[in-house]
């Protein structure tokens, strides 16, 4: 499959191939994916695809730039030879904490993949973007993305505004309704029963002693860990296994919908067009955590339309990259959430 040789015409007066392939990048706390799609393919479908369990690095500085291309590099030439490109004609490096943490990012990663590939436009987006266009496109609406942690993402791209972000603040300042929380508030459930204070549940600190032992030993196991927030969320599933013969437990889940219902609520445009999709690991618990956010999500949006994501953050890292690659991205340009470059080759 080589490169066409049609053109398109670029925004800043050079050109384009009208086809192609584009890349798309994921980069999150679970590992690296990467895949490649043709330019011309509206539903931007992988044709190839590539995935690391070893998430990439963050050091002093942010996003270790060196050690995300040391994965990405050898990984895009394979799979581009893989699929015939000639070169990617655009990408879309998706990566959790872009916005806070990307400044390494932005500043080598345009001119790397120009000069390895020819990228010639180069979409640079926080995941909760990547997340957004994989599950609504490029559609009004707002998207939850809720796993250990949780962000809402809205955007009207038909009108003049910008992104709207509610939450996504970490474990100790927000990330409310999220996995860690979800686990979080269960561990102090089981804390209270073992305490005989009001609010306990006996089945959760069952739970929480099969898992973890003696729940006098968690705060020492727990504190002092750098991944605390996954070890909290870890306990969310059990929780859930709960619910259905738990009080305290089904009310854990239905103040996580309500925060979750809140987040969306916050960053959703007006109008009746507007779509709300929740996509992420955490939805994976089901009904118990699901209806009660059906019942919160139509309290506080009556006027939106629910919507199934229709992908997962890498296929929004592709539809990304094939809108920008043929001039219709409408989704608004942000330095944080965001940036679009146009790199030439160093």
């Amino acid at each position: 499959m080589g490169e066409p040789t049609g053109h398109g015409p670029d925004t800043e007066g050079a050109t384009v191939p009208a086809g192609g392939h584009v890349l798309g990048v994921d980069s999150g706390g679970s590992g690296l994916r990467i895949a490649v799609a043709r330019a011309d393919d509206p539903a931007a479908r992988p044709l190839a695809t590539y995935a690391s369990n070893e998430p990439v690095r963050i050091g002093p500085d942010g996003i270790d730039a060196g050690h995300l291309l040391s994965q990405l590099l050898p990984a895009a030439e394979e799979l581009r030879r893989e699929v015939g490109a000639v070169r990617f004609t655009a990408g879309c490096v998706g990566a959790a904490g872009m916005a806070t943490l990307g400044d390494e990012l932005r500043a080598r990663l345009p001119a790397e993949l120009a000069t390895a590939f020819g990228v010639r436009r180069l979409a640079l987006a926080a995941d909760a973007v990547t997340a957004y266009a994989g599950a609504l496109g490029q559609r009004p609406g707002a998207v939850v993305a809720a796993g250990t942690g949780m962000i809402a993402l809205g955007t009207d791209p038909t009108g003049s505004g910008g992104w709207r972000r509610a939450d996504g603040w970490g474990h100790l300042l927000g990330d409310c309704g999220s996995g860690a929380w979800i686990g979080r508030a269960g561990l102090e459930a089981a804390m209270r029963a073992y305490d005989g204070r009001p609010g306990g549940s006996a089945a959760l600190l069952a739970r929480a002693e099969a898992m973890f032992g003696p729940v006098t030993g968690l705060p020492g196991a727990l504190y002092p860990r750098p991944d605390r927030p996954a070890v909290l969320a870890s306990f969310a599933p059990e929780v859930g296994r709960c619910a259905a013969d738990d009080a305290v437990a089904d009310g854990i889940l239905r103040a996580a919908a309500g925060h979750i219902a809140d987040a969306a609520a916050a960053v959703c445009p007006p109008g009746a067009d507007s779509a709300v999709a929740y996509t992420g690991g955490l939805f994976g618990m089901g009904e118990p955590l699901l209806a009660p956010l059906r019942t919160a999500l139509a309290e506080r949006l009556p006027d939106a339309r629910p919507a199934a994501a229709a992908g997962s953050p890498l296929d929004g890292a592709l539809t990304i990259a094939a809108a920008l690659a043929g001039d219709r991205l409408t989704l608004p340009a942000d330095l944080k959430l965001l940036q679009i470059t146009r790199p030439a080759p160093g």
